[in-house]
């Protein structure tokens, strides 16, 4: 496949996770889970897609966003959720070589460490930071953690399939 196939394919990846990030997104706002305190978001389970394409990286930034703005997120929160997002799949990504089991937690350390300033600070959020930054952290863990390694281990046996363009990511056996 030459160059210019491989960036389309990519792009045409980043869009697909940042669309299913915002519709999961969406799903877990229905429920009333998709902000607040007590946060479990589906989407967060796509942090692990890093794993096996950096096509993920931006997917993931962009949906996040994108699903930000469209749950009527403030402006700061959008900012600093798709940062969060972005550095956790960065490091996810970094990471992949070592073991599938590393996967979602760079987006859980990240999300766990700056959302709570987010509703403490821009929302107004009057419970302590040490409270949020368990419930934030347990959300992480529930939907990045065991959603997203639950994905991760499932399309590990399709990856040649969904991502015909990335050369097989070698890690450490689980």
């Amino acid at each position: 496949m030459n160059a210019t196939a491989r960036r389309i394919r990519r792009m045409t990846a980043a869009a697909l996770i940042a669309a299913l990030y915002v519709l999961f997104t969406y799903l877990s706002s229905l429920f009333g889970l998709a902000s607040g305190v007590i946060q479990l978001r589906l989407s967060e389970a796509l942090a692990v897609l890093a794993y096996f394409t950096p096509a993920a990286i931006p997917g993931l930034a962009i949906g996040c966003a994108l699903a930000g703005v469209l749950t009527a997120a403030m402006p700061l929160d959008v900012l600093f959720g798709s940062l969060a997002t972005l550095l956790g799949a960065l490091a996810a990504y970094a990471l992949r070589r070592l073991s599938p089991w590393l996967a979602p937690l760079p987006n859980i350390l990240a999300n766990t460490l700056v959302i709570p300033f987010v509703l403490s600070y821009v929302y107004l959020v009057p419970d302590g930071l040490p409270f949020l930054f368990l419930t934030v952290g347990i959300g992480e863990i529930l939907s990045s953690g065991v959603l997203g390694l639950a994905l991760l281990f499932t399309l590990r046996h399709y990856a040649s399939l969904l991502f015909p363009f990335e050369p097989p990511t070698k890690s450490a056996k689980p």
